[in-house]
């Protein structure tokens, strides 16, 4: 009796599925922006791709495909950038805030 390739398939998509959330979940936090990096580089090679796919097709099914996953990678590359931009922002410094009340007795002390 032979199994069939699609029941596999499954069965690897599942498999996939499940390694890779713990995969995900199990990175620290300092990891997170090289590899939103390196995330963002697999796009970016993932849109060259997708524009050979679009432009060498004959096919009008094709051609629609390719010029989809052109689309879908480009909106990916740039979630990627803006996700990692905010992660960089919450390692800066942020300022101490000087409340009105200081500000107001300086002011007064300054008209004195």
């Amino acid at each position: 009796m032979e199994v069939s390739h699609t029941i596999i398939n499954l069965i690897i998509f599942v498999l996939a599925i499940y390694v890779g959330y713990h995969v995900v979940w199990t990175v620290t936090p300092a990891l997170h922006t090289p590899l939103m990096a390196v995330t963002n580089a697999i796009s970016a090679i993932i849109i060259v791709g997708a524009m050979l796919a679009a432009g060498l097709t004959e096919g009008p099914v094709g051609q629609a495909m390719g010029t989809l996953a052109v689309a879908l990678a480009a909106v990916n590359v740039f979630g990627g950038f803006l996700v990692t931009q905010r992660m960089l922002e919450m390692f800066k410094k942020k300022e101490p805030k000087t409340s009105s009340k200081s500000a107001a007795a300086s002011t007064v002390g300054v008209q004195s």
